[in-house]
């Protein structure tokens, strides 16, 4: 009797191994996957930021042309673009105060 509880545990040992073997293999792909995800990703985000960078200088070049000063428009709406995202990121930040606190902050004022 004793030998078979032990080729019965010896079993199910073997076969939660081969379980967590095949989980390897799957997490394995899936890393594989991802990697070759962010690679492609990355060569992405490069090609785009080049072409970009291409962009803006022809932009520059144009509005030099035309007598204005392209480098201060694009400064300006630098600006723009950043007082635009702090008010998003206040509107969030209020959004996401539980009411309870608001209600105590606005009395408290």
């Amino acid at each position: 009797m004793g030998l078979g509880s032990t080729a019965k545990k010896l079993q199910m040992v073997s076969e939660r191994a081969e379980q967590m073997y095949k989980q390897v293999q799957d997490l394995t792909e899936r890393i594989v996957r991802l990697e070759e995800a962010v690679d492609d990703t990355h060569e992405t985000v490069t090609t785009m930021d080049h072409r970009l960078t291409e962009q803006r200088a022809l932009l520059v070049a144009l509005a030099e042309e035309q007598g204005l000063d392209g480098e201060a428009i694009l400064a300006e709406a630098a600006i723009d673009e950043a007082e635009a995202d702090d008010g998003d990121e206040a509107a969030t930040s209020d959004e996401e105060t539980p009411p309870e606190e608001s209600a105590a902050a606005d009395a408290s004022e």
